[in-house]
């Protein structure tokens, strides 16, 4: 296969018509002569728009801690109630951002000979995991972003070697037919680059705002929860030292 049946393929477009000058001019017109690059970009965008409306849905605080399991599992741990709080994190329909964290904690001192004294740190690590977990869901626009301008400088240049090996090889109205087509591939593709990386660059930095100030608020909630656990601990402790020494059984009597 030779460039000139390459470039053609890529191009996919046929030479303008005075009876096509009104297509030319639509939406699909524009698409049609991007070529074979310029479908792959519709695909793109598709697929950001879809990344976008899922990320918009799952990077609610309703979401990510809903109120009333966040009071529940509040109120279970005033009342040291661990197991049925473990119950309330791993049910499925309470799957969220709190109750990963919480459950991940809970397992970290289930598994540890200091107990609850590794709450904090479950807290921490297992928070962390899930804000870059959250971070790595929105990694997908970030990477549309990025390859949208390099597709599109793909066509751009694909077009540009179409249009001056029209100039090298062919004469008269032929040349100035084929070099518009060429032309118009290289610009459309560029256009259709920046479209789909600009809205995606938008949507990435917003998300990822979103993400942080998510993490904030939830972090809040977390706070509260380990001074609780703590408290405990420290009741527990105290309650442990001051306790009074047990009273000595009193010698046996011979008879």
């Amino acid at each position: 296969m030779n460039l000139d049946h390459l470039l053609c393929i890529l191009a996919q477009t046929t030479p303008p018509t005075p009876d096509a000058a009104e297509e030319s001019t639509s939406l699909w017109g524009y698409i049609r002569e991007g070529g074979l690059i310029s479908y792959v970009m519709i695909g793109l965008s598709v697929t950001a728009v879809a990344l976008m409306v899922r990320n918009a849905l799952m990077l609610r605080e309703r979401r990510q801690s809903p109120p009333e399991v966040a009071a529940r599992v509040e109120m279970l741990l005033r009342e040291n109630n661990l197991k049925e709080v473990e119950k309330v994190c791993s049910h499925p329909d309470n799957d969220s951002f709190l109750t990963r964290v919480v459950a991940s904690a809970l397992a970290r001192c289930a598994n540890s000979p200091f107990g609850m004294l590794e709450f904090r740190t479950g807290i921490e690590e297992g928070a962390i995991a899930e804000v870059d977990r959250l971070h790595r869901s929105n990694d997908g626009i970030g990477i549309i972003a990025a390859v949208g301008p390099m597709l599109g400088l793909l066509g751009t240049v694909i077009g540009m070697i179409g249009a001056f090996r029209t100039i090298g090889t062919l004469t008269g109205s032929a040349r100035s037919t084929q070099l518009a087509t060429f032309m118009s591939m290289a610009l459309v593709n560029t256009a259709e680059g920046l479209v789909v990386a600009i809205p995606c660059t938008i949507a990435f930095a917003l998300f990822r705002r979103k993400i942080d100030a998510l993490a904030a608020n939830i972090g809040v909630t977390l706070e509260r929860y380990t001074g609780i656990v703590q408290a405990g601990n420290a009741m527990k402790t105290a309650g442990a030292i001051g306790a009074p020494p047990p009273a000595a059984r009193p010698a046996a009597v011979g008879r």
